[in-house]
């Protein structure tokens, strides 16, 4: 294999140490070329930087940002992968944001950022091509909307060139455990509480900013290449899912599948889900579609929410992105009835700047909990909950931001933790300690959230793998193995950052296409090779935070509801994870 990389500027790693207010630029070609870029090089960095028994939260413990060795250069090769070790879950923190950060990190010139230490004051950094700045963040400190902090931000830097503000609210102020980092709006790094870790280190936010130019050898070749994907994309039918109704579109079929979480998973089934639908949002209430830089898709979906304030007809319209996942959280998950609670609560959590799939499901435990009278009212601070109540459930959104006493700040802290100190363990709906997305197809989804890395459905989509169950015959083995499979491969995507949305474009041919392209050439081989190298790489971190697959346990609700796969089995489940470990890493396991 050979590479150029060093021509189109992804070899540079920015260091940012906020203790001492300083930077440096170090090439880092060798771990270009082994690992390409994106959670190839983020893990391999985390591997450099963290100490074994750095809390999540100290000072020391690194956050590191990377792009693909095609970012900025082709269609849907649009995020940015972070890494961390987790507030909320205590181990492997790894999350994934669009909008125009890869973008702008591209032509500023580094392809990697770490960032250690703890600021003496809150501070801002900008990023323009190679001048790095500390600035104080005091005037902005406190002030909990994330979209007022990109406003202030946007007139304050007006640097010139390719640009993205990455922000937190005051959820990672407080060191909300999931808090979430809100890029350009409309994106997030949403899981596993990289906003926490921004706060902790007294960093509110990053603007980055580049008028660079990138190279590639041949233009003609580059050409023909960008122009076969992005009419893959725009001229059939693969992207047309998720340009229309976007992922909302899953509400009706998940639905009729009976595998849409409902009322904390105490049932798959959302009588009102016509109401809530994507057929009934983009109908009623969408008004625009945006998309990430260098994305021709727009599948970020604004819906505009119009509510009166007072009696002359004076009225506030908010543009707010949904998505399937937060309508499941904070809809079926709760039982919330209407698009306009759905887009209220959502909002709500937007400006705080906190993951949503996380609060609808603390809030729905709550929400349990609260009906077996299991709280105090001093404790609820008065906010008795229950199933499709907004006004109390954004009441409730409010005193987990602030945290004004011990029973919030358990909230606070996540539904493991809350399970703990007050019961209903049985019933914390969570998969290796991170709440769980919207899908409960069967022994697939639970099995692929559980041996994730991320804990997460994008790790290897466990809950597609479910439906082609429902639709015919695949064995326990059969599902194990293609968890293995997608792990595998989505490690090799995204270690070139292309979003998981566009994996039906990029296939293996593709993707060596594009590489060589651009002056990589690696072969298929080389890159199935390298997605198994990152999933080990991966679980050697997550052993380091503490992660045994031998610890996973499941909430028994898991085993009460049926699925679209019908009721799972908990002897089932624990035999594919045996064999899920056998075929990882042999007769010894983990």
């Amino acid at each position: 294999m050979s590479n150029t990389n060093s021509s189109i500027g992804l070899a540079n790693v920015l260091y940012i140490d906020l203790t001492n207010e300083t930077s440096k630029v170090v090439e880092r070609q060798d771990l270009i070329d082994t690992y390409l870029g994106g959670t190839g090089v983020a893990t391999m960095l985390m591997h450099e930087e963290f100490k074994e028994g750095t809390d999540a939260l100290a000072p020391e413990s690194p956050i590191v940002f990377s792009i693909g060795p095609l970012s900025g250069i082709f269609p849907c090769c649009t995020k940015v992968v972070a890494m961390f070790r987790s507030p909320l879950t205590g181990e492997f923190g790894e999350s994934h944001a669009g909008g125009r950060l890869a973008m702008a990190m591209r032509f500023a010139g580094c392809s990697s950022v770490v960032i250690t230490g703890r600021a003496k004051r809150p501070v801002y950094i900008t990023i323009h091509n190679n001048e790095i700045a500390f600035k104080d963040a005091s005037s902005i400190w406190g002030l909990s909307s994330t979209t007022d902090i990109g406003k202030i931000l946007r007139n304050v830097e007006p640097n010139i060139g390719k640009r993205s503000i990455i922000r937190i609210g005051s959820a990672g102020e407080n060191g909300v455990r999931y808090a979430s980092v809100n890029v350009d709006t409309y994106r997030h790094f949403g899981r596993l509480g990289l906003g926490a870790v921004f706060g902790s280190k007294n960093l509110k936010a990053i603007e980055i900013s580049g008028d660079g130019e990138i190279e590639v050898p041949d233009i003609n070749v580059y050409s023909k290449i960008y122009k076969e994907i992005f009419t893959n994309i725009v001229e059939t039918d693969l992207m047309e899912k998720y340009h229309n109704l976007g992922t909302t579109e899953n509400i009706l079929p998940l639905n009729e599948l009976s595998g849409l979480p409902t009322r904390n998973l105490q049932q798959t089934f959302f009588e009102y889900a016509e109401t809530i639908s994507g057929e009934n949002f983009a109908d009623n209430y969408l008004v625009r579609k945006i998309s990430c830089a260098n994305c021709p898709i727009g599948c970020i979906h604004i819906a505009m929410l119009k509510t009166s304030f007072g009696h002359s007809h004076e009225y506030e319209v908010r543009h707010i992105s949904y998505d399937y996942e937060l309508v499941y959280a904070l809809g079926t998950n709760l039982g919330v009835l209407t698009p306009e609670g759905v887009l209220e609560l959502i909002d709500r959590c937007e400006q705080y700047g906190v993951d949503i799939i996380s609060v609808g499901v603390v809030l729905g435990w709550a929400t349990e909990m609260s009906m077996q009278k299991k709280f105090t009212n001093e404790e609820t601070k008065g906010v008795s909950l229950k199933w499709g109540d907004v006004k109390n459930y954004l009441l409730a959104i409010d005193l987990i931001i602030e945290s004004p006493n011990e029973f919030y700040s358990a909230l606070a802290k996540g539904v493991v933790f809350a399970s703990k100190k007050y019961g209903g363990e049985d019933f914390a709906i969570h998969a290796g300690g991170l709440e769980i997305p919207g899908y409960h197809t069967g022994v697939g989804n639970l099995i692929g959230l559980s041996v994730g890395v991320r804990h997460s459905h994008l790790d290897n989509g466990g809950y597609s793998i479910d439906q082609k169950a429902f639709k015919g015959d695949l064995s326990d083995e059969d599902i194990v193995d293609t968890l293995i499979f997608e792990d595998d491969i989505r490690g090799a995507l995204t270690s070139i950052t292309i979003c998981l949305f566009a994996r039906g474009i990029y296939t293996y041919g593709t993707i060596i296409e594009a590489l060589a392209a651009v002056g990589i050439e690696r072969s298929e081989e080389e890159l199935v090779k390298l997605g198994k190298d990152i999933f080990m790489k991966k679980y050697e971190l997550k052993r380091k935070f503490g992660f045994s697959l031998d610890d996973v346990t499941f909430p028994s609700r898991f085993f009460e509801t049926a699925s679209t796969n019908g009721m799972i089995d908990e002897a089932r489940v624990q035999n594919m994870l045996s064999m899920y470990k056998k075929k990882r890493w042999g007769a010894g396991g983990e």
